[in-house]
């Protein structure tokens, strides 16, 4: 398994970053290789993506959703990958981005690249352009406030599926996520 994780500083309030990353559609737009995303309901989306000659579809569910907090997800077919980003307030005009993207290399060529950090590099580049993109536009091109609870972790002290009451003992609204020590 290959994992990644970067960070990038933007210069728009947290619910301006938040509510544009929510906005899955424009991901083109400053994500490289990914040729389209199409949301097929509010927590399932349709990827095509072209990188490094390899061309893949696949579909992902988003399995968290927190608005100003963070979006998690997981690839349902083809590909095999999950992630998190979280969005943390710096103060009134600064938000921190910080990405975790947990994957399988089924390639050679993708081997190669986690080996070499390619997919860092990917990331990275990413995170630049999407910081370009929202700063340059001064406003999320739309949005999706809804809440989407992680599913229960398993266990005698798992949280009841019909429970619609969030652990909220972590949270920080100062920072948009969650509270340390």
């Amino acid at each position: 398994m290959a994992s990644v994780q970067e960070s990038i500083d933007v210069a728009v309030p947290v619910s301006t970053a938040y509510n544009q990353w929510t906005q899955f559609e424009s991901f083109p737009q400053f994500m490289g290789g990914v040729d389209s995303i199409t949301q097929t309901s509010d927590t399932h989306t349709h990827w095509v993506t072209s990188i490094g000659g390899v061309k893949r579809e696949f579909d992902a569910e988003i399995t968290e959703q927190h608005p100003d907090e963070r979006v998690a997800w997981k690839s349902t077919d083809g590909e095999s990958h999950a992630g998190v980003v979280t969005f943390h307030r710096l103060d009134e005009n600064t938000t921190r981005l910080m990405v975790q993207i947990d994957w399988h290399p089924e390639t050679f060529i993708e081997k190669v690249g986690a080996v070499v950090n390619a997919d860092t590099t990917q990331v990275k580049g990413d995170l630049k352009r999407f910081k370009a993109f929202i700063e340059k536009s001064g406003g999320e091109t739309g949005a999706w406030r809804g809440n989407v609870d992680a599913p229960p972790t398993g266990g005698s002290d798992a949280t009841p599926a019909n429970s619609t009451l969030p652990d909220t003992s972590t949270n920080d609204p100062d920072s948009g996520g969650p509270r340390v020590g």
